[in-house]
């Protein structure tokens, strides 16, 4: 039986390094230092959104109807994903308030949606 790899240290909480890798199928096993994707540190609920995000193809609409969120919910849980995985947030500027009217037109957000997105920059 396979379990999901652990990312930290259960006793200290510290990154958990992996340092062996066995085939099923033969039994080769090779020892060395390896790292974990970006992904792997993702919460079971972080990758769950993730796969939600991508199969709707990035469509912020498409992800509140799948998950029966609001909008700027699934943007807190893109912001929380973003940081868990190391990158810096980008400083809020005029590029985000013409996304914003973009997907006003769209009809992607609602007007209280974007009245609060630009409120919130």
């Amino acid at each position: 039986m396979a379990y999901k790899v652990i990312t930290n240290c259960p006793v200290c909480s510290k990154t958990l390094k992996i340092t062996k890798l066995q085939c099923s199928h033969c039994h080769t096993t090779i020892e060395n230092e390896f790292e974990l994707s970006k992904l792997a540190s993702l919460s079971k609920d972080q990758l769950h959104f993730v796969e939600v995000f991508l199969t709707c193809r990035g469509n912020i609409k498409e992800v509140e109807k799948e998950l029966g969120i609001s909008y700027p919910t699934v943007r807190g849980k893109l912001t929380d994903i973003i940081s868990s995985l190391g990158y810096e947030q980008k400083k809020k500027n005029e590029v985000d308030e013409k996304k914003i009217v973009t997907m006003l037109e769209n009809g992607e957000i609602s007007p209280e949606e974007a009245i609060k997105l630009l409120k919130e920059e």
